[in-house]
């Protein structure tokens, strides 16, 4: 199949290229499409989100690339939008302004609810740890709980077109804090689900923390995608490209698994609407 990705970073935010190397490379792939979605920009000083001053020159060079390229390879506008309660903006406001093709609703910061701090969960594994025994006391249950409810509160309040790793919080567990067998760890995720499943939100599989040895399993796991599959939630796949050499990094092997499972189509996107793709 031809594949496509709508979830790339380019030098813009924490990417290591520019956007029309990855425009190039996607066609070298044959991908029929590509989409790119910029960390949003966030309210303090952070390594890794779009500057707002570069939004005007970010949105004015992928619309040029669209053009560019519009017969050879789809090029979309989009954003990947961190949410935290009290502190991010609604995703409405950038979403509308720079008229993005479509939004992904990620969480990376897990806002602590006494003291408003935040645990980095994407920021290894001595930050995921310190996390963990300063903003919650070393309740491992309480932490994960509350990055569950704030991706549930975000999908709510926001309606992203996808949800970005949806259970990035295992990142880097490799089942030294919790199991994703535990009863409480499962009754969050099916809760989860069951918010989307009443959304409009599609969920991406994303490939990036098996690639980049960050992780054992996609996000989202196997038997969290045999839930998905069971509760029809629609899904798309992404690698999280930050290179564009990464760009379909495991589509293979993960098409083979969803096939495995059950799943006969994913979702790719069109000028204004999301779409079937046999796989």
């Amino acid at each position: 199949m031809n594949y496509f990705n709508y979830h790339t970073h380019t030098l813009y935010c924490d990417g290591k290229e520019d956007p029309e190397s990855f425009v190039q490379e996607a066609i070298r792939k044959e991908m029929k499409a590509i989409g790119f979605s910029s960390h949003s920009p966030l309210p303090f000083d952070n390594g890794y989100s779009i500057k707002s001053n570069q939004l005007d020159v970010y949105q004015k060079q992928i619309r040029d690339l669209q053009t560019k390229y519009k017969d050879t390879i789809a090029v979309f506008l989009a954003l990947e939008f961190d949410y935290i309660p009290g502190i991010s903006s609604d995703f409405s406001i950038l979403k509308n302004s720079l008229n993005l093709d479509y939004t992904i609703g990620s969480v990376h910061l897990v806002k602590e609810e006494r003291s408003g701090l935040l645990w980095f969960i994407d920021g290894g594994r001595a930050n995921y740890e310190e996390g963990i025994n300063k903003l919650f006391n070393g309740a491992v249950e309480k932490a994960v709980e509350t990055y569950y409810l704030q991706v549930q509160e975000m999908i709510i309040s926001q309606q992203p077109d996808i949800i970005g790793h949806i259970d990035k919080v295992k990142m880097y567990n490799k089942n030294q804090f919790f199991s994703e067998q535990d009863k409480w760890y499962k009754k969050l995720v099916k809760d989860t689900l069951t918010i989307v499943s009443n959304s409009k939100c599609i969920i991406e599989v994303n490939t990036r923390g098996i690639y980049k040895k960050k992780c054992d399993s996609l996000y989202p796991g196997i038997e969290i995608l045999k839930e998905i599959y069971k509760m029809d939630i629609p899904i798309t796949i992404s690698s999280d490209a930050h290179s564009p050499q990464e760009l379909t990094s495991l589509f293979p092997e993960t098409i083979a698994v969803l096939k495995d499972i059950g799943f006969k189509k994913i979702k790719y996107f069109t000028t204004q609407a999301w779409k079937d793709c046999l796989i």
